[in-house]
C-alpha cells in the first residue's frame, strides 16, 4: 500500500545520506520496499532563495499523504528551531495534519523524544516511532499511516517487540 501514497521525506540535510539509502531500498528489486517519492516533486535548485525553495517543499508537503520523518539529534534541533527548512516541513506537516512515521536513524524501535521536534511533541502529535529499517517503515507507511486520519490518539506511538519478531527483524 505504501507505494500508492506519495510520501514525503523529511529530514536534517545533514541525514541526506540516509534519505539516499531509502531511494537505494525503493529502487533494489531484493528488498521488499517501496515509496512513491512526493520530492520528484517540484524541484528547487540549491541556488534558489529561501523563500523559493519553501514554496517548493510546500508543493511538495501538500501533495504527500504519508510522511517518513528521519529521526535524529540533528533533526530535532533543526525541525524545532523555527527557521530551517525542516522547521517550516514539520509545521506544514502540523497544518496538513499528515501521518508521521519517525524513523529513528540510530535504530531504536522506541519512542525516541531527542528524536522527534518539538512543535510535533508540544502539539501532542499523533506518531509512530519506528527503527531505520525498510521492513518496519513499510509496515507503519501500509498500516499506521491509512489508519491515522480516523484515530483519536494522541501522541507518540511505537510497535511492540512482537512486531519486530514477525518480521524477522
Amino acid at each position: 500500500m505504501s507505494y500508492r501514497n506519495k510520501t514525503y521525506v523529511a529530514f536534517a540535510s545533514e541525514d541526506i545520506k540516509c534519505y539516499w539509502l531509502m531511494e537505494a531500498w525503493r529502487d533494489n528489486q531484493h528488498i521488499d520496499f517501496n515509496f512513491y517519492d512526493a520530492h520528484d516533486l517540484y524541484q528547487a535548485r540549491d541556488s534558489s532563495q529561501p523563500e523559493s525553495i519553501k514554496s517548493r517543499l510546500g508543493e511538495r508537503i501538500k501533495n504527500a499523504k504519508q510522511v517518513v520523518l528521519l529521526g535524529s539529534k540533528i533533526g530535532k534541533k533543526k525541525g524545532s528551531d523555527g527557521t530551517s527548512f525542516l522547521a517550516y516541513e514539520v509545521g506544514a506537516i502540523l497544518r496538513l495534519k499528515l501521518p508521521v512515521v519517525v524513523a529513528n536513524l540510530d535504530g531504536d524501535r522506541c519512542i525516541d523524544r531527542d528524536f522527534i521536534p518539538r512543535p510535533l511533541l508540544d502539539a501532542d502529535y499523533y506518531t509512530l516511532s519506528v527503527s531505520f529499517q525498510p521492513a518496519i517503515i513499510k509496515l507503519a507507511l501500509d498500516n499506521y499511516a491509512p489508519a491515522f486520519a480516523g484515530s483519536n490518539k494522541t501522541g507518540p506511538h511505537h510497535y511492540k517487540s512482537e512486531v519486530y519478531t514477525k518480521l524477522g527483524l
